[in-house]
């Protein structure tokens, strides 16, 4: 009769194994001697070896007793099952393994590969790595919230970077990230932006340029990114506000009139208040001496 750590011994399993398979029903508790120790028979040890060589080949315990009592039909079917859910496991971990690998670049975290090659465009067109940030931080909540329209939103984003006009925009915005908000530049960028925005608007329609799909609080939430990466960009937005069209994320077409009086307006009770205006600087730079 055999202890239980020569059983285990024999089996090639632990002592602990041994236990765990008691505790399933897989292994059936045997007589105990009058000291209250398990001993063990050599059939024991042929049945230990044959739930080991099934729990190491993958079969779930919760099968390992169906199979130690199948016939060979049935036998063989569940081992058949068994294997393709297991290659199953191992096409998913392939794909695990490859998502890893992309991660070694930063932008391929929670970014689809469309986008992480959009943004690797836009390096290799010069553009400041800060804006591509901007663009970055931006697509991660949009392809997380509307994973199914990415492809659409990038095929797009193709489409408007072929044109020197918005590559322009692109590097103009990138060196203005190191200037102040007065600086005559960023009205220039703005005219054009403007035009052309006004242009795609006419020849594509309003929804090329505004995707009403996207709702207003989200859009803010996007637009905050943007500013934070990128402070010149609400100045921009605000000198584009005067030209026709507001919003960074989600752009609408407005009364410039109007928006031209709530800046001067706005100005105003800034330089009252010793330019602060609700405690925020309105637009930022406006509270420089």
């Amino acid at each position: 009769m055999l202890t239980i750590g020569e059983l285990a011994s024999y089996a090639g399993v632990t002592v602990r194994a041994v236990r765990h398979y008691h505790a399933k029903g897989l292994l059936p508790e045997p007589e105990r001697d009058h000291s209250g120790y398990r001993r063990y028979g050599a059939g024991a040890v042929v049945e230990l070896i044959r739930i080991r060589t099934l729990a190491g080949a993958g079969v779930p315990l919760a099968r390992v007793r169906d199979l130690l009592q199948a016939d060979d039909a049935e036998f063989a079917a569940a081992v058949a099952d068994i294997d393709e859910r297991l290659r199953a496991e191992i096409r998913e971990r392939q794909r695990h393994r490859e998502r890893i690998a992309r991660l070694a670049s930063g932008d391929s975290l929670a970014l689809p590969p469309e986008v992480v090659e959009f943004l690797d465009r836009l390096r290799s067109l010069g553009v400041d790595e800060r804006i591509v940030e901007v663009e970055r931080d931006g697509w991660i909540p949009l392809a997380a919230r509307s994973p199914e329209r990415v492809p659409e939103w990038v095929a797009r984003k193709r489409q408007q970077i072929a044109e020197p006009q918005l590559i322009d925009f692109y590097l103009t915005l990138g060196r203005a990230l190191d200037r102040t908000d007065d600086d005559p530049r960023l009205a220039e960028l703005a005219d054009k932006l403007a035009d052309y925005i006004t242009r795609m608007a006419d020849e594509q329609g309003e929804k090329y340029v505004d995707d009403a799909d996207i709702e207003p609080l989200f859009a803010k939430l996007m637009d905050a990114l943007a500013f934070d990466t990128a402070p010149p960009a609400r100045r921009l937005i605000e000198l584009l506000k005067e030209r026709g069209w507001t919003g960074w994320t989600k752009l609408e077409r407005v009364d410039p009139t109007r928006a031209v009086n709530g800046t001067a307006a706005r100005r105003s009770r800034g330089r009252r208040n010793g330019g602060v205006s609700n405690g925020l600087c309105h637009p930022p730079g406006d509270c420089l001496p």
